[in-house]
């Protein structure tokens, strides 16, 4: 009788996770952008709609907009400056760009769709147009990538995962197996959104390029950023970003295929 409960919870954690990587693998589509096949359930409609509805909330938590017409103008024309200049203005996403009222926490974030925020607390130590055009053109690079809706799909597939090791192991002596596969889905979530983060460098840098502005500021802006830290950073592997000073190598190198040397 025990046996045959052990093999009714190997027959369930197998279908959960199989169903979960069938869903997964089923659930690509091409990049109206950039053309590369991606593994995503949603499509740029719903992406949009995404954006747009969390918007709100999402500036909320930053205080909400920044109270000057002025900054959040110029912000805009930054921004929109870089979607015409660049394939950005060929993508389905209505970009919008926004100034969160938030004085002290140094970050910027895209949301699906387009909707694209900067807080007061970067803003006033980025320096020049050039580095606020960079922060922006990274961003941009998050949503023409679709990272949001990639990241989405992983997540269900490793929660698929998860809840088939659980299944597995809910005799109650295996829970230290289901935390580890946890523990690994989280690692491995942190090892795209890395790979996602030198990405948008490399495309931020080219809509920089293409829209008149110097790539050569997102070196200064790494720095920034790492100033803003006080040091106070987690060892590479163990965040979802890469350090600046592999950032800045990664920069170096891209702005020299850019200007051809």
């Amino acid at each position: 009788m025990e046996r045959s409960g052990i093999n009714m919870r190997l027959l369930l954690m197998l279908g959960i996770i199989g169903f979960s990587v069938i869903k997964y693998y089923m659930g690509s589509s091409i990049n109206p952008v950039t053309g590369e096949k991606q593994r995503v359930s949603l499509t740029p409609e719903q992406e949009v709609a995404m954006g747009l509805q969390s918007a709100p909330q999402m500036a909320a938590e930053f205080g909400g907009l920044y109270n000057d017409p002025k900054v959040q103008n110029a912000i805009k024309t930054i921004g929109n400056k870089l979607v015409r200049s660049t394939e950005a203005a060929k993508s389905p996403y209505q970009f919008d760009f926004h100034v969160l009222a938030d004085p002290e926490t140094v970050n910027a974030f895209a949301l699906p769709g387009g909707q694209i925020f900067i807080t007061v607390g970067l803003l006033k130590r980025l320096e020049n147009e050039h580095q606020i055009a960079g922060v922006l053109g990274h961003e941009i690079g998050h949503v023409v990538n679709r990272h949001s809706a990639e990241h989405m799909a992983k997540q269900g597939l490793l929660q698929g995962i998860v809840q088939g090791v659980v299944v597995g192991a809910s005799d109650g002596s295996g829970m230290g197996t289901a935390q580890i596969a946890q523990y690994v889905g989280s690692m491995i979530n942190m090892k795209f959104g890395r790979d996602d983060e030198l990405e948008s460098d490399k495309y931020g840098l080219h809509y920089m390029y293409e829209s008149g502005y110097q790539p050569e500021q997102m070196i200064r802006v790494m720095q920034i950023l790492d100033e803003a830290s006080g040091g106070q950073r987690q060892s590479e592997f163990a965040s979802s970003h890469p350090s600046p000073e592999n950032r800045i190598i990664k920069i170096k190198e891209e702005i020299a295929k850019i200007k051809g040397q």
